[in-house]
């Protein structure tokens, strides 16, 4: 009753995984390894303690209702060089709201239930591993790149999660599929997947446009940024899975604003504030401020200028 509920308020998958003390364990485990890697780079908010056992955030949670949204649409980038590149999720409406409005439906409606009922919401912003969840819960499996692949929808996906101390029949955990592929690998410029499921943030074009708010990007980041300024999809784009099964979302909001799907370098080098609201309205981008904006553009242009873009 639960899954069909969330499938009637738009959600493209729904699992349920059980609170498992051998699996929070791994998990734990494998987020302390790649902290202690210091893999990721000055984002503080990934060592939350909450993070490693999710306890944390609800004390008496038994269940975690995991749900995705595809947010893929046919839309291509023009092949110019003189566009910026930004990556698919981030070219409609800021997913959080979206999603936002759909799990609080369902967690109300998981409320009628019973006033015992507790329940807490998760949007990728809060101290919760979510792909783990995805995973454990059935949804697909994470892939050698470190997002979550579906079968029905390859990794153009959104997720979110509910816990709650209902006790739920769990789904079975997804089983890997990447087999011996490495082409996400084999892709990346910056060789930010330091060993198949493991990235590194520190080398990641993604982690270096969005999250990194130094005045200069790093040169090994700087001379191999093949005209991204928001994000990075290379890794998904080459991906089989996403290239035989990707299909159109059907929620309007995440197609393209008209200005983010072929954005002029030399405009975003000069973006001041008044454009920066102007273009980004109600968008997930308002995480990369007007002076980031710039500093990635002009990095993009230096290397279209002076011919020297790295392969």
């Amino acid at each position: 009753m639960v899954k069909e509920k969330a499938l009637e308020l738009g959600f493209s998958q729904v699992g349920i995984a059980a609170i498992d003390e051998e699996i929070a364990a791994r998990a734990s485990q494998r987020l302390q390894a790649w902290l202690a890697l210091g893999y990721h780079a000055d984002m503080t908010w990934m060592s939350n303690p909450k993070r490693q056992d999710v306890r944390g955030c609800l004390p008496n949670v038994v269940s975690i209702i995991s749900v995705s949204l595809n947010y893929y649409t046919s839309h291509q980038r023009p092949e110019g060089k003189e566009y910026g590149k930004i990556s698919r999720y981030a070219w409609g409406r800021d997913y959080h709201r979206v999603i936002e409005k759909k799990l609080k439906a369902l967690a109300q409606w998981l409320r009628e239930w019973d006033e015992d009922v507790q329940v807490k919401a998760y949007v990728d912003t809060g101290p919760v591993q979510d792909k783990l969840c995805a995973q454990t819960a059935g949804l697909g499996w994470i892939g050698k790149h470190g997002n979550l692949i579906t079968r029905k929808y390859g990794s153009w996906v959104f997720l979110a999660e509910l816990l709650t101390n209902l006790s739920l029949t769990a789904d079975r955990p997804h089983t890997p599929h990447c087999g011996t592929c490495t082409r996400c690998i084999d892709a990346c410029p910056t060789d930010a997947i330091a060993q198949p499921f493991v990235v590194d943030a520190n080398r990641c074009i993604a982690y270096h446009t969005i999250e990194n708010r130094s005045p200069e990007l790093p040169e090994t980041i700087r001379d191999r940024l093949h005209g991204w300024v928001a994000g990075c999809d290379i890794c998904q784009d080459v991906c089989p899975w996403n290239q035989r099964f990707a299909q159109p979302t059907t929620v309007e909001e995440f197609h393209p604003y008209p200005d983010n799907l072929a954005p002029q370098l030399t405009e975003l080098a000069n973006l001041d504030e008044e454009e920066w609201n102007r273009r980004f309205p109600a968008s997930a981008l308002r995480r990369i401020k007007p002076e980031m904006w710039r500093r990635n553009a002009r990095a993009n242009l230096e290397n279209l200028y002076s011919g020297e873009q790295s392969p």
